[in-house]
């Protein structure tokens, strides 16, 4: 997984700049999810809005302890609370220690060692690609599941269906 991975972080604040703006992204997707969607499925074979909410948030310290980082979060084996602001709390959290964490410990030439995770070796700026990475592709299943579960789906990258019609413009087919 990591060692095929090209795009890494070279500086700190590159990354934090990218942090900020995918943690409000995912906080503005968390946002728009009522806890009576929570544990609604269309297939066995996904995950819960709930499980895969608590998935991209349990995933910030696991992650980031792994690579040597004391980021605090719940326990990664932990069940998802039923109640969606616990989750926001908990990701908020583990989010400003993610911040903390790289901040205090890590510099930019840190970036270029190379630490064993998940059985490969990865370069410090590769973990943190790939942290970025999996948020985004998590949040983009999740969005599907709220659109199933018939909740309005925030633009993250570009305009929603939503969004648009708010433009006065109609929604891409």
């Amino acid at each position: 997984m990591g060692s095929n991975i090209k795009k890494m972080y070279r500086t700190i604040s590159d990354f934090i700049t990218d942090w900020k703006y995918e943690e409000e992204s995912t906080l503005k997707v968390f946002r728009n999810i009522n806890n009576d969607s929570l544990n609604k499925k269309d297939n066995e074979n996904v995950r819960s809005i709930a499980v895969l909410a608590w998935h991209i948030t349990i995933t910030l310290s696991e992650m980031l302890n792994k690579a040597g980082l004391k980021v605090s979060g719940p326990d990664e084996n932990s069940k998802p609370p039923a109640d969606i602001s616990k989750i926001i709390s908990a990701y908020e959290s583990s989010s400003a220690s993610v911040l903390q964490q790289v901040q205090k410990n890590w510099n930019d030439s840190d970036l270029l060692e190379e630490i064993p995770m998940y059985g490969e070796t990865w370069k410090k700026g590769v973990v943190l690609s790939v942290l970025i990475k999996h948020q985004a592709h998590h949040r983009g299943q999740l969005t599907v599941l709220m659109r199933h579960a018939g909740l309005i789906v925030p633009g993250v990258y570009g305009p929603s269906k939503e969004e648009w019609a708010q433009f006065n413009m109609p929604a891409m087919d």
